[in-house]
Protein backbone atom coordinates (compact mmCIF):
# COMPACT_ATOMS: atom_id res chain seq x y z
CA UNK A 1 0.00 0.00 0.00
CA UNK A 2 2.81 2.61 0.35
CA UNK A 3 4.01 1.95 -3.10
CA UNK A 4 0.19 2.69 -3.95
CA UNK A 5 0.85 5.83 -2.65
CA UNK A 6 4.28 6.28 -3.54
CA UNK A 7 3.41 6.24 -6.95
CA UNK A 8 0.26 7.85 -6.82
CA UNK A 9 1.97 10.98 -8.76
CA UNK A 10 -1.40 13.09 -7.96
CA UNK A 11 -1.14 12.74 -4.40
CA UNK A 12 0.28 15.47 -2.04
CA UNK A 13 0.85 15.75 2.08
CA UNK A 14 0.73 19.27 3.88
CA UNK A 15 1.73 19.58 7.05
CA UNK A 16 -0.45 22.75 8.95
CA UNK A 17 2.90 23.49 11.57
CA UNK A 18 0.84 26.02 13.47
CA UNK A 19 -0.46 27.33 16.94
CA UNK A 20 1.79 27.85 19.79
CA UNK A 21 0.22 25.15 22.40
CA UNK A 22 -0.80 27.69 25.41
CA UNK A 23 -2.40 24.38 27.49
CA UNK A 24 1.33 23.14 26.95
CA UNK A 25 3.42 26.16 28.49
CA UNK A 26 5.82 26.86 29.80
CA UNK A 27 6.87 23.70 27.78
CA UNK A 28 5.72 25.26 24.41
CA UNK A 29 5.90 29.19 23.86
CA UNK A 30 5.47 31.22 21.05
CA UNK A 31 9.02 31.36 20.33
CA UNK A 32 9.01 27.14 20.29
CA UNK A 33 5.63 26.01 19.85
CA UNK A 34 5.37 22.32 20.69
CA UNK A 35 5.59 21.08 17.35
CA UNK A 36 8.92 22.05 17.27
CA UNK A 37 9.78 20.40 20.43
CA UNK A 38 10.47 16.94 21.57
CA UNK A 39 7.43 16.68 23.57
CA UNK A 40 7.73 12.86 24.36
CA UNK A 41 11.28 12.63 25.91
CA UNK A 42 12.78 11.30 22.53
CA UNK A 43 15.63 12.78 20.04
CA UNK A 44 12.87 13.73 17.24
CA UNK A 45 10.36 17.08 17.62
CA UNK A 46 6.62 16.55 16.53
CA UNK A 47 7.31 18.39 13.51
CA UNK A 48 10.06 15.75 12.49
CA UNK A 49 7.74 12.65 13.31
CA UNK A 50 5.50 13.71 11.19
CA UNK A 51 7.69 14.12 8.63
CA UNK A 52 9.06 10.82 8.80
CA UNK A 53 6.09 9.58 8.70
CA UNK A 54 4.52 10.97 5.54
CA UNK A 55 7.83 9.96 4.01
CA UNK A 56 6.89 6.59 3.65
CA UNK A 57 3.85 7.78 1.88
CA UNK A 58 4.81 10.40 -0.63
CA UNK A 59 8.19 11.53 -2.01
CA UNK A 60 9.60 14.52 -0.52
CA UNK A 61 9.20 16.72 -3.55
CA UNK A 62 5.55 16.48 -2.46
CA UNK A 63 5.18 17.55 0.97
CA UNK A 64 4.58 20.97 1.83
CA UNK A 65 4.83 22.10 5.16
CA UNK A 66 2.82 25.49 6.19
CA UNK A 67 3.98 27.55 8.96
CA UNK A 68 4.33 31.07 10.38
CA UNK A 69 7.19 33.47 9.10
CA UNK A 70 9.04 33.65 12.50
CA UNK A 71 9.59 29.73 12.22
CA UNK A 72 11.33 29.68 8.74
CA UNK A 73 14.80 28.94 9.99
CA UNK A 74 13.75 26.31 13.09
CA UNK A 75 11.64 24.54 10.39
CA UNK A 76 14.62 24.71 8.04
CA UNK A 77 16.96 22.91 9.88
CA UNK A 78 14.93 20.38 11.74
CA UNK A 79 13.60 19.14 8.72
CA UNK A 80 16.96 19.30 5.94
CA UNK A 81 15.00 17.71 2.66
CA UNK A 82 12.27 20.29 2.80
CA UNK A 83 12.31 21.54 -0.68
CA UNK A 84 12.15 25.46 0.27
CA UNK A 85 9.57 25.50 -2.66
CA UNK A 86 7.53 23.50 -0.48
CA UNK A 87 7.33 25.98 2.35
CA UNK A 88 4.70 28.08 2.58
CA UNK A 89 5.07 30.71 5.54
CA UNK A 90 2.09 32.79 6.90
CA UNK A 91 2.77 36.52 8.04
CA UNK A 92 0.29 35.60 11.27
CA UNK A 93 -1.78 32.85 12.38
CA UNK A 94 -5.15 32.55 10.10
CA UNK A 95 -6.25 29.00 11.43
CA UNK A 96 -6.46 25.65 9.24
CA UNK A 97 -9.16 27.45 6.77
CA UNK A 98 -6.12 29.51 5.50
CA UNK A 99 -3.02 26.83 5.95
CA UNK A 100 -5.25 24.08 4.14
CA UNK A 101 -6.90 26.51 1.57
CA UNK A 102 -3.61 28.23 0.75
CA UNK A 103 -1.93 24.85 0.26
CA UNK A 104 -4.57 23.24 -1.75
CA UNK A 105 -4.44 26.65 -3.72
CA UNK A 106 -0.83 26.24 -4.70
CA UNK A 107 -0.55 22.71 -5.17
CA UNK A 108 -3.74 22.42 -7.68
CA UNK A 109 -1.79 25.27 -9.48
CA UNK A 110 0.75 22.75 -10.03
CA UNK A 111 -1.24 19.92 -10.90
CA UNK A 112 -5.02 20.09 -11.53
CA UNK A 113 -5.70 17.20 -10.80
CA UNK A 114 -3.84 16.85 -7.53
CA UNK A 115 -5.36 15.06 -4.23
CA UNK A 116 -3.93 16.60 -0.87
CA UNK A 117 -3.53 15.28 2.45
CA UNK A 118 -3.36 17.48 5.65
CA UNK A 119 -1.67 16.14 8.80
CA UNK A 120 -1.43 17.84 11.54
CA UNK A 121 2.33 18.77 13.10
CA UNK A 122 1.63 17.93 16.72
CA UNK A 123 -0.06 14.55 16.38
CA UNK A 124 1.18 11.68 17.86
CA UNK A 125 0.71 8.19 15.54
CA UNK A 126 1.56 5.00 16.32
CA UNK A 127 1.17 1.90 13.91
CA UNK A 128 2.34 2.83 10.54
CA UNK A 129 0.74 -0.18 8.52
CA UNK A 130 -2.75 0.56 10.39
CA UNK A 131 -1.91 4.51 9.46
CA UNK A 132 -1.08 3.76 5.54
CA UNK A 133 -4.07 1.80 5.40
CA UNK A 134 -6.42 4.13 6.26
CA UNK A 135 -4.63 7.30 3.90
CA UNK A 136 -5.05 4.84 1.27
CA UNK A 137 -8.53 4.42 1.91
CA UNK A 138 -9.25 8.02 1.40
CA UNK A 139 -7.67 8.65 -1.24
CA UNK A 140 -9.64 6.25 -2.75
CA UNK A 141 -12.66 7.96 -1.52
CA UNK A 142 -10.66 11.30 -2.60
CA UNK A 143 -10.90 9.69 -6.47
CA UNK A 144 -14.14 9.17 -5.88
CA UNK A 145 -15.17 12.49 -5.13
CA UNK A 146 -15.67 12.91 -1.48
CA UNK A 147 -13.71 14.58 0.93
CA UNK A 148 -12.21 11.82 3.21
CA UNK A 149 -11.94 12.50 7.03
CA UNK A 150 -9.90 9.80 9.05
CA UNK A 151 -11.91 9.28 11.99
CA UNK A 152 -10.97 7.39 15.24
CA UNK A 153 -13.02 5.12 18.13
CA UNK A 154 -13.27 6.87 20.95
CA UNK A 155 -11.80 5.03 23.51
CA UNK A 156 -13.10 7.44 26.70
CA UNK A 157 -15.42 10.58 27.04
CA UNK A 158 -13.37 13.56 26.05
CA UNK A 159 -14.84 16.50 25.75
CA UNK A 160 -11.75 18.46 23.73
CA UNK A 161 -11.70 16.78 20.78
CA UNK A 162 -14.62 17.23 17.75
CA UNK A 163 -16.83 13.96 17.16
CA UNK A 164 -18.63 13.13 13.80
CA UNK A 165 -21.67 11.20 13.33
CA UNK A 166 -21.97 8.05 10.87
CA UNK A 167 -25.27 8.73 8.96
CA UNK A 168 -25.29 5.03 8.41
CA UNK A 169 -24.17 1.03 9.16
CA UNK A 170 -23.41 0.91 5.31
CA UNK A 171 -20.37 1.50 3.12
CA UNK A 172 -20.89 4.60 1.06
CA UNK A 173 -18.22 4.01 -1.58
CA UNK A 174 -16.99 0.90 -3.48
CA UNK A 175 -14.14 -1.35 -1.44
CA UNK A 176 -16.44 -0.90 2.02
CA UNK A 177 -14.23 1.85 4.04
CA UNK A 178 -15.89 5.12 3.62
CA UNK A 179 -19.37 6.01 5.78
CA UNK A 180 -21.44 9.54 5.59
CA UNK A 181 -21.62 11.55 7.67
CA UNK A 182 -24.27 13.32 9.04
CA UNK A 183 -23.28 15.86 11.17
CA UNK A 184 -20.11 17.39 13.23
CA UNK A 185 -20.00 18.30 16.83
CA UNK A 186 -17.45 20.57 18.23
CA UNK A 187 -16.14 19.71 21.65
CA UNK A 188 -19.15 18.78 23.43
CA UNK A 189 -19.59 18.98 27.32
CA UNK A 190 -18.67 15.93 29.38
CA UNK A 191 -22.27 14.47 29.75
CA UNK A 192 -23.20 14.92 25.83
CA UNK A 193 -19.44 13.32 25.35
CA UNK A 194 -20.33 10.08 27.15
CA UNK A 195 -23.50 9.54 25.42
CA UNK A 196 -21.57 9.51 22.54
CA UNK A 197 -18.91 7.35 23.72
CA UNK A 198 -21.93 4.88 24.94
CA UNK A 199 -23.69 5.50 21.61
CA UNK A 200 -20.92 3.53 19.17
CA UNK A 201 -22.42 5.81 16.47
CA UNK A 202 -19.44 8.98 16.74
CA UNK A 203 -15.96 9.06 15.94
CA UNK A 204 -13.24 11.56 17.03
CA UNK A 205 -12.60 14.00 14.42
CA UNK A 206 -8.53 13.23 13.75
CA UNK A 207 -8.16 16.30 11.53
CA UNK A 208 -6.95 14.59 9.20
CA UNK A 209 -8.64 15.40 5.46
CA UNK A 210 -7.84 14.07 2.02
CA UNK A 211 -9.43 15.14 -0.80
CA UNK A 212 -8.93 16.30 -4.41
CA UNK A 213 -7.53 19.79 -4.20
CA UNK A 214 -10.67 21.15 -7.00
CA UNK A 215 -13.35 20.21 -4.31
CA UNK A 216 -11.99 21.92 -1.85
CA UNK A 217 -11.87 25.24 -3.57
CA UNK A 218 -14.77 24.83 -5.00
CA UNK A 219 -16.54 24.27 -1.61
CA UNK A 220 -14.37 27.26 -0.11
CA UNK A 221 -15.38 29.86 -3.74
CA UNK A 222 -19.35 28.72 -2.64
CA UNK A 223 -19.42 28.81 1.51
CA UNK A 224 -16.15 31.40 1.72
CA UNK A 225 -15.45 33.10 -1.34
CA UNK A 226 -13.56 36.37 0.03
CA UNK A 227 -10.86 34.04 1.53
CA UNK A 228 -11.24 31.67 -1.59
CA UNK A 229 -10.25 35.02 -3.64
CA UNK A 230 -7.49 36.16 -1.12
CA UNK A 231 -6.18 32.65 -1.35
CA UNK A 232 -6.00 32.21 -5.26
CA UNK A 233 -4.44 35.59 -4.96
CA UNK A 234 -1.61 34.33 -2.73
CA UNK A 235 -1.24 31.20 -4.67
CA UNK A 236 -0.46 33.33 -7.82
CA UNK A 237 2.25 34.85 -6.40
CA UNK A 238 3.90 32.72 -4.17
CA UNK A 239 7.17 31.73 -5.22
CA UNK A 240 7.77 34.74 -7.03
CA UNK A 241 10.51 37.80 -6.50
CA UNK A 242 7.81 39.64 -4.82
CA UNK A 243 6.20 36.98 -2.74
CA UNK A 244 7.30 38.16 0.85
CA UNK A 245 5.80 41.77 0.36
CA UNK A 246 2.58 40.31 -1.39
CA UNK A 247 2.26 37.92 1.38
CA UNK A 248 2.01 41.02 3.97
CA UNK A 249 0.07 42.81 1.77
CA UNK A 250 -3.05 40.06 0.92
CA UNK A 251 -3.07 38.84 4.11
CA UNK A 252 -4.31 41.33 5.68
CA UNK A 253 -7.96 40.53 4.08
CA UNK A 254 -7.69 36.59 4.62
CA UNK A 255 -10.20 35.44 6.75
CA UNK A 256 -9.66 33.82 10.10
CA UNK A 257 -11.98 30.39 10.43
CA UNK A 258 -11.37 25.97 10.66
CA UNK A 259 -11.21 24.38 7.73
CA UNK A 260 -14.83 22.47 9.17
CA UNK A 261 -16.70 25.31 8.42
CA UNK A 262 -16.62 26.71 5.00
CA UNK A 263 -15.21 23.06 3.58
CA UNK A 264 -15.78 19.89 5.91
CA UNK A 265 -19.16 20.63 6.97
CA UNK A 266 -21.14 21.73 3.82
CA UNK A 267 -19.76 18.98 2.17
CA UNK A 268 -21.58 16.86 4.96
CA UNK A 269 -24.70 18.46 4.23
CA UNK A 270 -24.00 18.08 0.56
CA UNK A 271 -23.62 14.16 1.22
CA UNK A 272 -19.92 14.15 -0.14
CA UNK A 273 -18.07 13.82 3.07
CA UNK A 274 -16.64 10.31 4.32
CA UNK A 275 -15.00 9.22 7.43
CA UNK A 276 -12.77 6.05 7.07
CA UNK A 277 -12.01 4.56 10.17
CA UNK A 278 -8.52 4.77 11.64
CA UNK A 279 -7.73 1.43 13.47
CA UNK A 280 -4.20 3.04 14.70
CA UNK A 281 -3.31 4.83 18.21
CA UNK A 282 -3.69 8.45 17.80
CA UNK A 283 -3.41 11.66 20.08
CA UNK A 284 -3.65 14.98 20.13
CA UNK A 285 -0.87 16.44 22.07
CA UNK A 286 -3.26 19.08 23.44
CA UNK A 287 -2.44 19.36 27.39
CA UNK A 288 -0.56 17.94 29.73
CA UNK A 289 -3.36 15.13 30.48
CA UNK A 290 -2.56 13.77 26.68
CA UNK A 291 0.95 13.56 27.51
CA UNK A 292 0.14 11.84 30.86
CA UNK A 293 -1.85 9.21 29.14
CA UNK A 294 0.95 8.41 26.71
CA UNK A 295 2.94 7.57 28.76
CA UNK A 296 0.94 5.76 31.25
CA UNK A 297 -1.37 4.03 29.28
CA UNK A 298 -4.29 6.63 31.33
CA UNK A 299 -3.37 4.66 34.46
CA UNK A 300 -4.97 8.03 36.71
CA UNK A 301 -2.44 6.21 39.44
CA UNK A 302 1.06 6.10 37.73
CA UNK A 303 3.59 9.08 37.80
CA UNK A 304 5.10 9.69 34.58
CA UNK A 305 8.42 11.67 34.55
CA UNK A 306 9.86 13.34 31.54
CA UNK A 307 13.64 14.65 31.87
CA UNK A 308 16.52 13.27 33.94
CA UNK A 309 14.93 10.66 36.68
CA UNK A 310 18.10 11.10 38.50
CA UNK A 311 17.06 14.63 39.37
CA UNK A 312 13.76 13.86 40.76
CA UNK A 313 12.77 11.95 43.33
CA UNK A 314 8.68 11.06 44.01
CA UNK A 315 7.45 8.96 47.04
CA UNK A 316 3.65 7.85 46.67
CA UNK A 317 2.25 10.50 44.40
CA UNK A 318 0.83 10.53 40.88
CA UNK A 319 0.91 12.57 37.53
CA UNK A 320 3.29 14.20 35.75
CA UNK A 321 6.44 16.02 36.45
CA UNK A 322 8.64 17.62 33.58
CA UNK A 323 12.09 18.97 34.09
CA UNK A 324 13.76 20.89 31.87
CA UNK A 325 15.71 22.53 34.31
CA UNK A 326 19.20 22.30 36.83
CA UNK A 327 16.92 21.59 39.67
CA UNK A 328 15.90 18.92 42.06
CA UNK A 329 12.61 17.84 41.87
CA UNK A 330 10.73 16.36 44.67
CA UNK A 331 7.20 15.18 45.25
CA UNK A 332 5.81 13.31 48.04
CA UNK A 333 2.15 12.17 48.87
CA UNK A 334 0.31 13.89 46.30
CA UNK A 335 -2.20 12.94 43.74
CA UNK A 336 -2.54 13.69 39.90
CA UNK A 337 0.00 16.41 40.09
CA UNK A 338 1.56 17.91 37.26
CA UNK A 339 5.23 19.57 37.60
CA UNK A 340 6.64 21.38 34.89
CA UNK A 341 9.65 23.35 35.50
CA UNK A 342 11.50 25.05 33.11
CA UNK A 343 14.89 27.86 33.59
CA UNK A 344 12.35 30.40 32.83
CA UNK A 345 8.83 29.54 35.04
CA UNK A 346 7.65 27.00 37.02
CA UNK A 347 4.15 25.48 36.73
CA UNK A 348 2.27 23.31 39.18
CA UNK A 349 -1.49 21.91 38.13
CA UNK A 350 -3.72 19.31 38.44
CA UNK A 351 -4.26 16.91 35.77
CA UNK A 352 -8.12 17.21 36.07
CA UNK A 353 -7.44 21.26 35.64
CA UNK A 354 -5.04 21.04 32.74
CA UNK A 355 -7.21 23.16 31.07
CA UNK A 356 -6.67 25.90 33.25
CA UNK A 357 -2.59 26.78 31.70
CA UNK A 358 -4.46 28.22 28.79
CA UNK A 359 -5.58 30.79 31.04
CA UNK A 360 -2.47 31.35 32.62
CA UNK A 361 -0.97 32.48 29.33
CA UNK A 362 -3.78 35.09 28.32
CA UNK A 363 -3.39 36.21 31.71
CA UNK A 364 0.93 36.43 31.24
CA UNK A 365 -0.74 38.39 27.76
CA UNK A 366 -1.51 41.01 29.79
CA UNK A 367 1.30 41.66 31.93
CA UNK A 368 4.53 43.73 30.86
CA UNK A 369 6.85 41.28 32.35
CA UNK A 370 6.74 37.72 30.51
CA UNK A 371 10.09 36.79 29.70
CA UNK A 372 8.69 33.51 27.46
CA UNK A 373 7.09 36.04 25.20
CA UNK A 374 3.66 34.54 25.08
CA UNK A 375 2.17 37.56 23.13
Amino acid sequence: MTGQLQSNEDFYAVIPAGGMGTRLWPVSTSEKPKFLQSILNNNESLLQSTWERLKSLVPVERILIVTGLAYKDEVLQQIPDLLPSNLILEPSPRDSGAAIGLAAAVIHKRNPNAIIGSFHADHVIRGLSSFTLAVTQSVISAEAGYLSVIGIHPTRAATGFGYIKTAGPEPKIREGVGFSVERFVEKPDLDTARSYLQSGEYFWNAGIFIAKTELILEALKKNSPDLYQSLLELAEVFGTDTCESDFERIWQSVERIAFEYPVAIPLAEEGKLVVIPGHFFWEDVGDFAAIHRMFTGGNSKALATIGDRDAIIAQDSSGLVIRRSDRIIAVTGVSQIVVVDTPDALLVTSLPNVQGVKQIVAELDKREYNPLNTN
